[in-house]
């Protein structure tokens, strides 16, 4: 059953209409704050295409296998929702109401449930209805744009900035304080429409600040933050490695050239017309060394450099050991659950849910007896063996001759 007591959202009952992408991962996030997650799962599954076991996404989770497209599993959905604080879904535009538990429905079942919707153009709009992916949500918003080298196209950041960050981050922080809200004096429950060209479009507010005001320039590298500067930036090593660089500030620019070895030669960075030769003399000092080398010599310094790691690289960086950044939970290692509470911590409390693995569990714990319709009928107990029969007339006769 569920565990009591872990994180800031226990007690809060969520519903996650299987997906794909930032809505199980916004689900998560309320998972790893507390929150008890049902997530719906689809017969056939949700077309992610990994083993359910190593979906970290579904983790603090559990599941029931429901078919929504048929009138006894949204009657089984809508039990839940009934029960529940959130429900979310990421269908596009108007698959949620066709099947039967679009918000009319939904809401009407309970009135002070948030209603979390996850979608990348958003509900209304003339590319509502279309296909899309994190790399066309971020294009449009001119977040892809502003990331690369001058020289080259746009660098793709996998789907971090527009699924996770534009889209997950922005539809929890709408849950929550829809939820606030709903759990005040007069207040009820709501839609909330989280749409990553919203939520990435949000996410370059400053930038946008510093476009009018003349501190940014609308092309790649050229700018403080988008490799533009020679102290903002990676380098690579003499292993093929790589140092990041972020000496913006003058003092940790000092550190940072002192450390390096080339207080002597460097010109000034004042001066910006010898930006290309400041770099060109940075890059060739790093090439000096290896990642390894330029690792301990900028340790525990304000020169604000470190080594560019890999995903398996990652866990085993001292001060990400040492607060304890990346957990292992049944054999995997994975990001700890963020962020830190000092009176409700969360933690990683359950393996990824498997498709169907809790549905007694939770129709007991939610007191939804519909959900056991789900289960498989149990198999009829073995006849009882008949008794030997005794012999026959002829055996009797045959025995007492």
């Amino acid at each position: 059953m569920a565990e009591p007591g872990n994180g800031p959202l226990s007690g809060v009952r969520v519903v996650e209409l299987a997906g794909i992408g930032p809505g199980p991962f916004a689900a998560m996030l309320l998972a790893d704050l507390g929150a008890d997650v049902v997530r719906v799962d689809r017969p056939g599954g949700a077309g992610l295409g990994i083993d359910p076991a190593y979906d970290i996404t579904n983790r603090n989770k559990r599941s029931v296998l429901v078919d929504l497209k048929s009138p006894d599993g949204v009657a089984q959905a809508l039990e839940l929702v009934e029960r529940a604080d959130v429900l979310v879904e990421g269908y596009r535009p108007g698959v949620a109401e066709r099947l039967g538990v679009g918000p009319e429905q939904c809401l009407a079942r309970n009135p002070r449930l948030v209603y979390g919707r996850m979608t990348g153009w958003g509900q209304e709009g003339p590319l509502a209805d279309t296909a899309g992916h994190d790399i066309g949500y971020i294009a449009i918003t001119g977040a892809l744009g502003m990331i690369g080298p001058p020289d080259g196209p746009p660098a793709v950041p996998a789907n971090l900035v527009g699924d996770y960050a534009g889209g997950s981050l922005y539809l929890v922080i709408g849950v929550l304080a829809a939820l606030q809200h709903a759990r005040t004096e007069g207040g009820k429950g709501q839609v909330v429409d989280a749409a990553i060209v919203d939520g990435t479009a949000h996410l370059t507010a400053m930038i946008h600040g510093m476009l009018a005001a003349g501190g940014w320039q609308d092309r790649r590298g050229a700018n403080l933050l988008d490799g533009g500067t020679p102290f903002y930036g990676a380098y690579e090593t003499a292993d093929g490695g790589h140092m990041a660089v972020g000496a913006l500030e003058k003092r940790f620019y000092g550190e940072f050239i002192r450390l390096l070895g080339i207080e002597e030669e460097a010109p000034s960075r004042d001066d910006l017309a010898a930006w290309g030769e400041l770099r060109t003399v940075i890059a060739a000092r790093f090439k000096t060394r290896t990642r390894e080398e330029w690792t301990a010599v900028f340790q525990e310094s304000d020169a604000c450099v470190a080594p560019v790691l890999s995903l398996r690289e990652a866990p085993a960086h001292p001060h990400l050991a040492a607060r304890g950044t990346f957990v292992e939970h049944g054999g995997i290692t994975q990001p700890a659950p963020a962020p830190r509470f000092s009176h409700t911590p969360g933690a990683v409390r359950r393996p990824p849910a498997l498709p169907g693995a809790d549905t007694e569990e939770i129709a007991r714990d939610w007191q939804a007896p519909g959900l056991l319709a789900l289960l498989p009928a149990a198999p009829a107990p073995p006849a009882a063996p008949a008794p030997p029969a005794g012999p026959s007339r002829t055996e009797q006769k045959d025995t007492a001759g």
